[in-house]
């Protein structure tokens, strides 16, 4: 089977290497432009181009401003296309959908219906989810809401970060889209309609998502860091300055909500919360390393009745 490979970030680069030391064809890759990236803003390839170059693949790699591009169309439709295999990629216009024989197939990192959108990993661990998934489906025009193939169960960690969770599901995705694209080429995969109950919704994180409330519970707060890391990043104010939280943990002190309840070379800094004491375990002061909560203690003279965010 001719299959086309569609994504851009270090999140699809498992599956492209899956696809291309499977049996089948990779006919093309598709992925977006270069762009200017990092502190120097030169001109970077996609990670996908990268991997291309790196797995030593002799295969046309298309780089389309307009994924509704007359001449991207007729690129494609050289390739002659059985599937597209879709990851962490565009939309793909009603136009482009209609090319391949057998259609396209998505891998979403999440048990859908639940968490369609940009940013299943993270919200799935901001709000306290002990288990998440994979789900391999057809693309349809409404995003997210295509036949399913494949799902696959995974649990989460007590302390697992989005980041971390993001490094296991990307390598559990790019298995089963394998086992998908067998599946659909011998006919032992069968599209199961995916319904609308039980949906909800995973809009991509904006970095005010970071802010941290400190009249909610320590457990929610411990999620929002877990979830927020590496992006957008959890933070609060302090000494009217910012304060990235990375990490921390639930501690059994109480007190008033964002006032400091502990803070010594030893445990570190305890914060309160609307319900609990959180202890911040790694955190970052504004133009500075991360260091460890004793570490930031010791460096700075936190004291105790210190109010942390906004008055």
């Amino acid at each position: 089977m001719r299959v086309v490979f569609m994504g851009t970030p270090d999140f699809a680069v498992p599956s492209l290497a899956g696809v291309a030391q499977s049996g089948h064809e990779l006919a093309g890759v598709v992925t977006r432009p270069d762009r200017p990236r990092g502190r120097g803003r030169k001109m970077r390839a996609t990670d996908i181009k990268a991997a291309v170059a790196s797995l030593g693949l002799d295969v046309p790699v298309l780089q389309p401003e307009s994924l509704t591009d007359a001449q991207f169309h007729a690129q494609l439709q050289v390739l002659k296309p059985d599937l597209f295999a879709v990851v962490a990629f565009l939309i793909l216009p009603r136009s482009v959908l209609a090319i391949p024989r057998l259609g396209s197939v998505n891998v979403h990192p999440s048990l859908l219906p639940k968490y369609r959108g940009a940013a299943p990993i993270q919200w799935a661990i901001i709000n306290g989810e002990t288990e998440t998934g994979v789900t391999i489906f057809q693309l349809s025009p409404r995003v997210d809401t295509g036949d399913i193939l494949i799902q696959k169960k995974v649990a989460i960690e007590r302390d697992e970060t989005a980041g971390e969770l993001y490094a296991r599901l990307k390598a559990k995705g790019a298995a089963l889209l394998v086992r998908a694209i067998d599946g659909i080429a011998d006919g032992s995969v069968t599209p199961v309609p995916q319904a609308d109950e039980g949906m909800s919704r995973a809009p991509k994180l904006q970095k005010e998502d970071g802010g941290i409330d400190w009249s909610k519970s320590a457990c929610e707060i411990r999620n929002l860091i877990r979830g927020a890391n590496p992006f957008p990043g959890a933070f609060t104010l302090w000494r009217d300055a910012l304060l990235k939280v990375h990490r921390a943990t639930l501690d059994a002190a109480r007190g008033d909500a964002g006032v400091v309840i502990g803070a010594d070379d030893k445990h570190g800094l305890i914060v309160g919360t609307g319900e609990g004491g959180l202890a911040l375990n790694e955190v970052q002061a504004a133009g500075k390393k991360r260091v460890s909560g004793p570490e930031f203690v010791r460096g700075y003279r936190i004291e105790i009745g210190e109010k942390l965010g906004s008055n």
